[in-house]
């Protein structure tokens, strides 16, 4: 009898189902589904504004004035002498429109007289500030022995303009957040008739391109 009331007893079955870390998986779950559209909405923000705000625009070059001391004589409207000191100034300006300066090396500028190139002028480099306008002035020597030997020099030069073409490159570069750089460079050429009494460009026509 003593032996039969020290057996143990048997383990009880229950029905009740182990607690499985529901709660934890339910938040580990939220984090990644919030990480996940936080990087998503980050991206297409950054996309949104390399496509709209800081979008690299091509910069914009204009010739605003030019100044030429082309000495004539009164008699017969020639040049005075094969070596006269010829040289035009150029005031050029470069509208950066982007959000980023606009670096740009050594510029060129070449003057052609009737298809002829009589001069040439390397610049040095510079940048443009972001949504502003550089202005510079590139001094051209005239190739004397070149323009005069150009027909109707006599002619355009008696009838007070002198017309010309100008041919203006700067390479440079633009670079926006630390990783989008682009390499631009700006050509322009230009038809100027030039009024030498007024010293003034009486018309001109430009065409301007960005690459």
């Amino acid at each position: 009898m003593v032996e039969e009331q020290s057996r143990p007893l048997a383990t009880p079955i229950t029905d009740q189902k182990p607690i499985r870390p529901t709660k934890t998986r339910c938040c580990t779950t939220r984090f990644l589904v919030c990480s996940l559209t936080t990087i998503i909405l980050l991206i297409i923000t950054i996309i949104i504004l390399v496509l709209t705000v800081f979008k690299v625009k091509d910069p914009i070059m204009t010739l605003n004035k030019i100044s030429l001391n082309l000495k004539t004589n009164k008699a017969n409207g020639q040049v005075l002498q094969l070596g006269s000191n010829i040289s035009m100034i150029a005031d050029v300006s470069v509208e950066n429109p982007n959000q980023a300066t606009f670096r740009f090396s050594n510029t060129t500028s070449s003057i052609y007289y009737k298809g002829i190139m009589v001069g040439e002028a390397h610049g040095p480099s510079g940048q443009a500030r972001p949504r502003h306008t550089m202005r510079m002035n590139v001094t051209v020597d005239i190739i004397t022995e070149r323009i005069i030997m150009a027909p109707n020099l006599s002619s355009d030069i008696g009838s007070g303009l002198f017309s010309m073409d100008t041919y203006t490159r700067v390479p440079g570069r633009v670079k926006l957040l630390l990783i989008i750089k682009k390499n631009v460079v700006v050509e322009m050429n230009c038809t100027v008739n030039f009024n030498i009494t007024s010293q003034e460009i009486q018309d001109q026509s430009c065409k301007i391109e960005a690459r």
